[in-house]
C-alpha cells in the first residue's frame, strides 16, 4: 500500500507553474531519490510533500496508516543552523517535540528513544558537546538522529551530503541505505548526486522538461537518463 501518493501535481509560486501533471507514488520500505536540472523544483516538491506549501493544482494523499507528523525531515542546512549552540542532546531529543502532545517535557520512553537513535547513528559520544563544534558529517549523523526521533516511519532528506568530502558522503549514504534496509524506513531524498542515486534508491523520480518515475533499473534504461547523464559530462557514470 502507498504510503505516499501525489495526483495531477502542479507545483510553483504565486501562480506561476514550475511542474504540472506529477503522477507518483511510494510505498513503505522503497527508496526513492529525486534528481534533476537545477530550479526544476525538486526542493518546491519536497516542501509541497511536507504542507510548507500548497500545491497549485491536484493532490497529496498519505496512506498505509501513515500521519503527517509521522515525518522525519532533513532540510539543506544554513550557515545559521551549522553553528547553533546548542547541545547534541538537546537537538536529537528535540525531534521527539511532536510526540509529547501537551506534555510540557519529555518523558522516559521520549529519552529512550533519543539515546537509541543516537547510538544508531554513532553519535552517543558527542552527547554533552556543543552542535556547533562537530564536523559537517557528525552533524548530518545527528541530525539524522533527530528525525529518526519523530519517526520510525518515512524520511524526507534534501541534499543531504552537500559539503562533505568523498568519505563521509558515502559513510552518510551507506547509514541511509541501512535504515532502510535494516530499519525498513520509506527514504524519499533529493540528490545531485546521480551515481548514488542510482547506486542506493530502488526507484527514481526525474522531473524537469522531461519526467520519470519508475524503478532504478528502467531509469537506467530510458533515453532521458543517457541524456541527463551526457549533460553532466559523464561524470557519475
Amino acid at each position: 500500500m502507498a504510503q505516499l501518493t501525489c495526483k495531477d501535481l502542479s507545483l510553483g509560486y504565486e501562480g506561476h507553474a514550475i511542474l504540472t501533471g506529477l503522477n507518483f507514488s511510494v510505498s513503505a520500505g522503497e527508496y526513492l531519490c529525486i534528481v534533476g536540472e537545477n530550479g526544476s523544483g525538486k526542493s518546491t516538491l519536497m516542501k509541497t510533500i511536507l504542507g510548507l506549501q500548497k500545491p497549485l493544482a491536484g493532490s497529496i494523499a498519505w496512506g498505509d496508516g501513515l500521519k503527517n507528523s509521522e515525518i522525519g525531515y532533513l532540510p539543506q542546512q544554513t550557515a545559521v543552523q551549522r553553528d547553533f549552540p546548542a547541545t547534541v542532546w538537546e537537538i536529537v531529543l528535540s525531534g521527539c517535540q511532536a510526540r509529547t502532545g501537551r506534555r510540557p517535557f519529555y518523558n522516559k520512553a521520549d529519552k529512550a528513544l533519543a539515546r537509541e537513535n543516537m547510538e544508531k547513528m554513532d553519535v552517543t559520544q558527542f552527547a554533552r558537546r556543543c552542535y556547533r563544534e562537530l564536523s559537517g558529517g557528525q552533524q548530518q549523523r545527528v541530525l539524522l538522529a533527530r528525525a529518526l526521533c519523530a519517526t520510525q516511519k518515512l524520511l524526507l532528506l534534501d541534499e543531504p551530503v552537500t559539503g562533505l568530502d568523498p568519505k563521509v558522503t558515502l559513510e552518510l549514504y551507506q547509514l541511509i541505505e541501512k535504515l532502510n534496509r535494516e530499519d525498513k524506513v520509506t527514504v524519499i531524498m533529493i540528490s545531485h548526486d546521480i551515481a548514488s542515486a542510482v547506486r542506493f534508491a530502488s526507484h527514481i523520480l526525474h522531473i524537469g522538461h522531461d519526467v520519470f518515475f519508475g524503478p532504478t533499473g528502467d531509469y537506467l534504461n530510458s533515453d532521458l537518463a543517457r541524456r541527463f547523464l551526457a549533460a553532466k559530462g559523464g561524470q557519475n557514470q
